[in-house]
């Protein structure tokens, strides 16, 4: 395994910061917009973010013959059902809860990888993933109780990371030519049409505005977390092997259990702290190279 670059590193860093503490926002937006209208919302401002960067960075909006069949099923699986299943699974459990389900989506890359692809997991990769494994359980555990009162939250959150693992080996797997920033964008245009009609028949139009707290939120969360964070994972799976990029991800509901006990002041158990540790481990292993012999 070769050596992750500074420069890598510093963009796991900051996906990690920007979507960990993203999840929080989701539950004040969600307090007072619709599911469907938060997230019309979001991904309006995003595909208005992403045109904006693209016209003045003078990047091209094309997409290769022969593409938009993987670009169409990217989009659902990675724009699509992240953006509801989320949702949805912020609504029946705590928002810190719901991530830790969402992002066993490097477990189920690496499964995929495995069965579907027969890629082989190097022992010091498999120790990372068995490690990072450990880390998710350990944060489920204490909430096993509100997951068997709340099943919906547990099926919408392990829906969502299954499906973003899917959309990773789609992207990872395809030659996107000429496509950067690009292919974000079309993810985003292709799944706002069935989102905004979702919007008008589940939740209807907006009879009032939110308040600006929610407003803010939702602004933000399409801006910087949805536009320019999608980008940037984008641009590492293209950077990573998918087991690698994957497992990057399992260190942002730590990001967003941190958030939560500084924003919320929620207490720090000795399980959560085992947790937090052992996902530097497996950080570690995945992303710093072996002894070479």
């Amino acid at each position: 395994m070769t050596r992750v670059s500074p420069k890598v590193l510093a963009l796991l860093g900051a996906l990690t910061l920007v979507w960990g503490t993203n999840w929080p926002l989701f539950r004040i937006a969600l307090d007072e917009l619709p599911v469907w209208t938060f997230r019309t919302i979001v991904m309006c401002v995003a595909v208005i973010m992403l045109t904006a960067i693209l016209v003045i960075r003078g990047e091209s909006f094309a997409v290769p013959k022969g593409k938009w069949p993987a670009l169409i099923v990217a989009s659902v699986m990675n724009v699509g059902v992240w953006n509801i299943a989320t949702s949805l699974a912020v609504l029946y459990i705590p928002s810190g809860h719901a991530s830790v389900l969402a992002y066993t989506m490097p477990l189920w890359v690496a499964l995929l990888g495995f069965v579907v692809f027969g890629q082989r997991l190097t022992p010091r990769l498999l120790a990372a993933i068995l490690i990072g494994a450990a880390a998710v359980v350990a944060l489920m555990a204490p909430n096993f109780r509100d997951y068997a009162q709340a099943p919906w939250g547990l099926f919408w959150g392990l829906l969502a990371g299954f499906c973003w693992a899917i959309g990773t080996f789609i992207v990872k797997r395809t030659s996107w030519p000429g496509m950067g920033l690009s292919l974000t964008f079309w993810q985003v245009i292709i799944c706002l049409p069935p989102i905004a009609l979702g919007m008008l028949l589940i939740d209807g139009l907006p009879t009032h505005w939110p308040s600006a707290k929610a407003l803010t939120a939702t602004i933000y969360t399409g801006a910087i977390p949805m536009a320019l964070g999608t980008a940037t994972w984008f641009a590492l799976v293209k950077l990573l092997p998918a087991q690698v990029a994957a497992l990057s991800s399992i260190a942002i509901p730590i990001v967003a259990i941190v958030s939560g006990i500084l924003i919320l002041h929620e207490p720090l158990s000795a399980l959560q702290a085992v947790a937090i540790a052992s996902t530097v481990i497996s950080l570690w292993l995945a992303l710093m190279p072996g002894r070479q012999r």
